[in-house]
């Protein structure tokens, strides 16, 4: 009877067998016979990025891709965002966001493939642009999850969103899309999920973190105003410089003296401008900040006390009230606590539990944010983007690896994309499955 039982037991693990290595394997290997498809159209990226709110290239090439796999497509949402509706019954809707637009950064990682491009700035100087973001990456994953999906109908259920943001950089876009109904025109997602390059972490990983992922960013300027005059008689001045300098100083106790060491905060000042000879007091001093915080609460403790701080320099010394002015603000992106505990099971399974690892919150910024403030639950997880071999190099060089945003970053794409098009499609599927 026991032979008979595991003989039993035998035939139907055989039978099933078949079904179980393809659950865990459906993606890898359709991912591994495409990539190499993929990685042409990400150096097409590469090679020909643009500037926020100039994507007209970029959007056009992802529209067409999407096009080109029956997907229903609307451009020119929000100015050049790029809308495409996968449909494939019944079901909830899941978005995926990419982002199109590149840097004013010239690139000098002598890839063959390297960006020449130059373009007007907003103020109309020539600068380099190139997609020292990683943007290109992200943009050819959403292009390669389509394709998976588009190819695989038989595994899901549902509505798809693509999402083609210009402008992440300039933090304008997803604000743009939505105030041209990207909700309201289009189906409301259930859920709304991104991934963004890592270049400290190896290919192959994926990092995630519920709650606070990326940071409230404010930029602010600082006109401190004065009287100028003789650098040899300063009596006869109010020095805009001196205040300067003791404003720097005091805005540091904000982080310091006024708040909770346990929430993180960052002020920075990137620039200061002021005077024109050694000898001149000049009448006023320019300063720009970078303000980086998590929490509502702390955010506008910060925003509350620079105005404090700079006004109570000027008093002190006497001189008119300063000019603060807050701009390019983006709120903080705050990963859905229920998405990040379904999506990275479907992570594990087809990436392996080493491969997906838990990572700390960034003082980056993102307005992908903005997506989650508008009611849907956003999960945005980290993808590795330099192999372990160009890591281990700069390591035993005792360098670091180049940072986002860099001349010298840049991704090892085929690796970068098989695991980031794997990943995600993995979560789309499950979350469009069995519902």
């Amino acid at each position: 009877m026991q032979d008979r039982f595991i003989t039993g037991f035998c035939l139907i693990a055989l039978l099933f067998f078949p079904f179980f290595v393809h659950a865990e394997n459906e993606i890898s290997p359709w991912t591994n016979r495409e990539v190499d498809r993929l990685v042409t159209i990400y150096r097409d990226f590469h090679t020909n990025p643009e500037l926020s709110f100039r994507e007209e290239r970029t959007a056009a090439k992802l529209a067409v891709e999407l096009k080109s796999l029956g997907i229903d497509v609307t451009e020119g949402v929000g100015r050049l965002g790029v809308v495409g509706l996968l449909k494939n019954g019944d079901g909830p809707v899941v978005m995926i966001r990419t982002d199109l637009d590149a840097l004013p950064v010239t690139e000098v990682t002598g890839l063959p493939y390297a960006s020449k491009v130059v373009a007007k700035d907003p103020k109309g100087n020539d600068v380099g642009v190139m997609h020292a973001c990683g943007h290109d990456i992200h943009m050819t994953c959403q292009i390669g999850v389509a394709r998976y999906l588009a190819a695989h109908k038989d595994r899901w259920h549902g509505t798809v969103m693509f999402v083609g943001q210009p402008a992440e950089e300039t933090v304008g876009g997803a604000e743009a899309m939505l105030k041209d109904g990207l909700f309201t025109r289009f189906p409301r997602p259930k859920y709304a999920l991104a991934l963004h390059v890592d270049s400290n972490m190896p290919t192959g990983k994926v990092g995630y973190k519920a709650g606070y992922f990326l940071a409230n960013v404010d930029s602010v300027d600082i006109l401190i105003k004065g009287k100028g005059g003789h650098g040899a008689f300063p009596q006869t001045t109010v020095d805009p410089i001196v205040q300067a300098a003791h404003l720097i100083v005091d805005l540091q106790t904000l982080i310091s003296r006024e708040n909770n060491p346990f929430e993180p905060a960052v002020i920075t000042v990137g620039s200061i401008h002021g005077g024109t000879k050694h000898n001149i007091i000049g009448d006023s001093c320019r300063l720009q900040l970078t303000v980086r915080s998590y929490s509502p609460e702390v955010r506008e403790l910060l925003t509350e006390g620079i105005k404090r701080k700079a006004k109570a320099v000027a008093m002190s010394s006497g001189a008119p009230e300063p000019v603060v002015e807050f701009s390019d603000s983006t709120p903080a992106t705050k990963n859905d606590a229920d998405l990040v505990e379904r999506v990275v099971p479907s992570f594990r399974r087809v990436l392996g539990d080493e491969q997906v690892i838990p990572v700390e919150p960034s003082m980056g910024g993102e307005d992908f944010s903005q997506y989650g403030l508008a009611g849907v639950p956003i999960f945005m997880f980290r993808l590795g983007s330099i192999n372990g071999e160009r890591l281990a190099e700069m390591k035993a060089k005792g360098k670091m690896p180049p940072s986002l945003h860099s001349p010298l970053y840049y991704p090892d794409p085929r690796e970068t994309i098989t695991t980031g098009v794997t990943a995600m499609a993995a979560a789309v599927v499950d979350l469009l499955k069995g519902q």
